[in-house]
């Protein structure tokens, strides 16, 4: 497993890191042990990085984590995301952020992230979402800034909202933040225009989330499949997008047969590379439930870098789509 320097401290973590979001639930019935089974298996691999979330099964992601954790040796950086408080998701322009992250909901949700994970300090605390409509008054970070003075938080992060990535532009060049977390794949490149460079110019670390766009790019579904009601992809692939996905899938395998990619790399390997083909990029999470999954996922890592011509003729899948979380 490669690894790569995470800023502002320079922690060096694995490329491939490991998404905890399934095993937390939420993406159809899944096992504890087959959960604690993927988590050995990635650090075995060499993956030391592993992204969570208290929204992860209300916290169930976070403490299989520390149950495994429990057990080892090695040193493993442990990301996790503090939500706002109930609302609308996203928040919305006219939501205060003294309802959403007030100073004494932060405090009691960072409490509740350390006793989960069972450490005295968290590695990485991300804000699960944020809102342009704060820039100008972030007091959420701020607060945030104190938990870190206190010991109880090493780095600082805002995970992006789908529908405004470039929101974060302003905290990084304000220093507000040491790491973002953004989604940068085949079909959605905007992070190319402005969170990247910017990350680059002020020495902000950069991770990757949905590479795979919640599987889609691994080329496993086709346009008919219908994912499970507890799955949330049933929404997020509602109506007739799983088809239209389909489509643009094969488009982009007919790409890799040109390119001569398909003997020696899978769809997944294709996706995961092209967002490691960004320097300013520390790490790609990638979804791994299954031991399997932990295979197919960390190989990528082994495999030689996408050749600049691949990587030239696979930005032309960018797909300008519009926001699918909310579903159809």
């Amino acid at each position: 497993m490669h690894t790569r320097l995470l800023p502002p401290d320079d922690s060096r973590v694995s490329e491939i890191g490991f998404g905890a979001w399934a095993i937390g639930g939420q993406w159809g019935p899944q096992s504890d042990d087959e959960s604690l089974r993927a988590i050995h298996a990635a650090i075995d691999r060499g993956v030391n990085f592993i992204d969570t979330a208290a929204g992860y099964g209300n916290g169930h992601s976070e403490m299989l984590i520390a149950k495994a954790l429990k057990d080892r040796s090695e040193d493993v950086f442990v990301a996790t995301k503090t939500p706002p408080s109930p609302g609308p998701w996203p928040p919305s322009p006219y939501c205060r952020w003294q309802d959403r992250y007030s100073a004494a909901y932060l405090r009691d949700n960072v409490q509740q992230r350390l006793k989960n994970l069972n450490v005295e300090r968290i590695d990485l605390l991300q804000l699960h979402t944020w809102t342009r409509g704060w820039n100008d008054d972030p007091q959420p970070l701020l607060v945030l800034r104190q938990l870190r003075d206190e010991g109880k938080i090493n780095l600082i992060g805002v995970s992006t909202p789908e529908h405004d990535q470039d929101c974060v532009v302003q905290l990084m060049r304000n220093g507000l933040v040491d790491v973002v977390q953004v989604i940068f794949n085949l079909f959605n490149q905007d992070a190319a225009a402005q969170i990247l460079p910017v990350a680059a110019e002020t020495g902000t670390g950069v991770i990757v989330r949905v590479a795979l766009d919640e599987g889609s790019l691994a080329g496993k579904y086709a346009g008919d499949h219908v994912f499970g009601e507890d799955d949330f992809r049933s929404q997020y692939f509602a109506g007739d997008r799983m088809q239209r996905t389909a489509e643009r899938v094969a488009e982009i395998r007919a790409d890799m047969d040109a390119l001569g990619l398909s003997d020696d790399y899978s769809m997944a390997d294709v996706a995961l590379k092209f967002a490691l083909s960004r320097p300013e990029v520390s790490t790609v999470i990638a979804g791994m439930r299954t031991v399997k999954q932990v295979e197919q996922n960390t190989r990528t890592s082994q495999l030689r870098d996408l050749p600049d011509e691949a990587i030239t003729r696979l930005r032309r899948h960018n797909w300008r789509r519009g926001i699918w979380y909310a579903g159809k």
